[in-house]
């Protein structure tokens, strides 16, 4: 699974995406929680994929929850399902989504949108596995391992008071940080090539392929919207190409036809004497001059933004996996006090493993 991220954006020979690939192949056979960060449309539902499909729980259910796509009144009845009656409409009961990931993996995608109200919930099945339907009376325990994501600081989130510290601690047993399309300028030829013959594959095209000139304009992109940006761009392109070349007049038109173009100031119409290269040049340093005003607008929260995620995402990469489950446990320890009853259960384990795992790590 993980060779195969490579066919939708998610590996590359960069050394960014070198240490999200080795981190997952670390993380994904254990049941430690993992929080995926990253901008919009850079991949964080593949590797919530690529985490459960290299796990022991891949016989299971991976269930995807958008959190900032459910409505906040019907929130719990989604994730922790209900019994009949528990509210008008209720005619029968409904399992939840906790309940349909039971003995696999559940995905919480855009965490950082979930009520407040729900947060302690979430924490409570963390740590125990335990949760009641909406109306219900009786406990409902479960068996699942959760992956969370989000495009927001949770941490800057938690101090502010808009996202629960101690669900965001529990959250982040591990930390997988996806860095945005223009960090990886490297990776994006491959990339564009790559998308093209997946495309003209499968709808029966003729195969596609780029001018050096195309793929330098590809490289120095902005790519806001990252890899969904670009592969989006890129399967629009081959259409164009109508079975040529793309080349760089016609990523140029396309660039200026986009939004990338919303900005820039009307071109004055040239002398008739001027050559036509004129037109291309002045377009060509237009867009970069919006790349550049661009970069610079989002330079500051970039800059903090990875200052706090080096030494937080990337060093894991390094780490073994008994080195991530002996500080996953110590951290439980202390978090309930070094009481190894409740720490127990809240790693899901018997205390007799609890108390063979501790000896193992000489806690």
């Amino acid at each position: 699974m993980l060779e195969a991220l490579a066919s939708v954006g998610m590996a590359g020979a960069g050394s960014a995406m070198q240490q999200v690939a080795a981190l997952i192949r670390q993380v994904a056979p254990t049941d430690l929680s993992v929080l995926i960060t990253g901008e919009s449309g850079t991949g964080k539902e593949l590797v919530a994929r690529a985490i459960h499909e290299n796990s022991r729980r891949a016989g299971g259910k991976l269930i995807t929850v958008n959190c900032g796509a459910i409505p906040e009144g019907i929130f719990e009845s989604e994730i922790f399902g209900h019994e009949k009656g528990a509210f008008t409409g209720a005619d029968r009961m409904r399992k939840g989504m906790f309940e349909l990931a039971d003995g696999g993996t559940i995905f919480l995608d855009e965490i950082g949108e979930m009520p407040l109200f729900t947060q302690v919930k979430i924490l409570r099945v963390l740590e125990t596995g335990e949760f009641m339907r909406v109306g219900g009376q009786e406990t409902v325990r479960v068996n699942v391992r959760v992956v969370a994501a989000t495009n927001r600081d949770l941490a800057m989130e938690s101090t502010r008071g808009r996202f629960r510290q101690d669900l965001y601690f529990r959250l982040k047993a591990v930390a997988v940080h996806l860095p945005p399309l223009r960090e990886r300028r490297e990776d994006i030829p491959e990339l564009a090539m790559t998308f093209a013959a997946r495309f003209c594959h499968i709808n029966h095209l003729p195969a596609a392929h780029f001018t050096q000139e195309a793929l330098e304009l590809l490289s120095s992109h902005y790519w806001q919207g990252n890899v969904r940006e670009l592969k989006n761009l890129v399967e629009s392109l081959v259409i164009m190409a109508g079975g040529g070349a793309v080349d760089g007049p016609l990523l140029r038109s396309r660039l200026l036809a986009e939004g990338s173009s919303a900005n820039l100031p009307a071109l004055r119409p040239l002398a008739e004497e001027q050559p036509a290269l004129g037109v291309e040049m002045l377009q060509t340093m237009f867009i970069l001059l919006q790349q550049q005003l661009n970069e610079i607008k989002t330079l500051i929260q970039e800059q903090s933004e990875r200052q706090r995620q080096v030494g937080e995402h990337y060093h894991l990469a390094d780490m073994s996996v008994d080195e991530l489950e002996r500080d996953h446990i110590r951290e439980v320890l202390a978090e309930h006090g070094g009481n190894r009853l409740r720490a127990a259960r809240s790693l899901g384990m018997s205390e007799r493993t609890l108390y063979r795992k501790i000896r193992k790590h000489e806690l």
